[in-house]
C-alpha cells in the first residue's frame, strides 16, 4: 500500500503541475502569461491578459486536475488521509510547478475540483461563495481568500475531519502564502479588478477604481 500511497501522491503533484492557464494562454491568443499582470498561471491573470475563453478553459482544465487525483487515489483504494494529502498535493503542484520553474498560479479552482470529488456538495458551496464575492467586489483574490479559509471549516462541519486537517487546512495555508501580494494590495485598498470591472466599479468597491481616480 505504502507504494500506490507514493505513486498516488506523486501522480497528484504532477497533475497539479501541468500548467493549464499557459496552454491555453499560448494556444489561443499567443501569449505568455508568466509575462504580463500578476505572472501567475491561474485562470484570473489568463482572463486579464489572453481573454475570457482563454480563461474558461483554464478554470475547467485546473478543477479537472484537482478531481483527477482523488479519482486516482480511490481506484488504487488509499485510504483516506492519503487521499486527502493527494488533493493537497495537486495544489502545491499547481503554486510551484516542476514545469514552469515552480510557479504557478494561487490553487483556488484546482482545490475546488479535488474538493467537490472528496464530497460533492462542497461544489455548490464554494462556487455560490467564489462567485458571490467576485461579482460583489470585483476581486478574485478576495473570493481565493475566503474559498481557502471555507475549506477546512466546511469539510469539519461535514463531519469530515481527516479531510479538513489533510486536505483543508494545507490547501488554506499554500492559498493565503500564494495570495500574499494581493492581501497587501487589498490593505491598501490597490487591488487589480476583474476584467468585467475595469470600466465601472463594483457594487462594493473595496479598491481605489480608475474610473473613479478619474472623476
Amino acid at each position: 500500500m505504502a507504494i500506490q500511497i507514493v505513486f498516488v501522491w506523486l501522480c497528484a503533484y504532477l497533475l497539479g503541475a501541468l500548467p493549464s492557464g499557459l496552454l491555453w494562454a499560448w494556444l489561443l491568443k499567443g501569449v505568455d502569461v508568466r509575462k504580463h499582470g500578476s505572472g501567475r498561471t491561474g485562470g484570473t491573470n489568463v482572463w486579464r491578459t489572453a481573454g475570457f475563453v482563454a480563461a474558461l478553459f483554464t478554470v475547467l482544465s485546473d478543477a479537472f486536475k484537482g478531481a483527477v487525483a482523488i479519482w486516482l487515489g480511490r481506484a488504487f483504494g488509499i485510504d483516506l488521509w492519503a487521499l486527502a494529502l493527494a488533493g493537497a498535493l495537486t495544489v502545491v503542484g499547481h503554486n510551484y510547478s516542476c514545469f514552469v520553474r515552480f510557479r504557478g498560479g494561487a490553487g483556488t479552482v484546482t482545490s475546488m475540483g479535488a474538493a467537490a470529488t472528496l464530497w460533492l456538495p462542497a461544489l455548490p458551496v464554494l462556487v455560490g461563495l467564489g462567485l458571490l464575492v467576485s461579482l460583489l467586489v470585483g476581486h478574485a483574490s478576495l473570493a481565493s481568500i475566503l474559498i481557502a479559509i471555507a475549506l477546512p471549516v466546511l469539510f469539519a462541519l461535514a463531519g469530515m475531519p481527516v479531510v479538513a486537517v489533510a486536505f483543508g487546512v494545507p490547501v488554506m495555508l499554500f492559498t493565503l502564502w500564494a495570495l500574499r501580494p494581493n492581501l497587501v494590495r487589498l490593505w491598501h485598498g490597490q487591488e487589480r479588478f476583474l476584467p468585467i470591472y475595469f470600466d465601472k466599479p463594483p457594487l462594493i468597491c473595496l479598491s481605489q477604481h480608475p474610473g473613479r481616480r478619474q472623476s
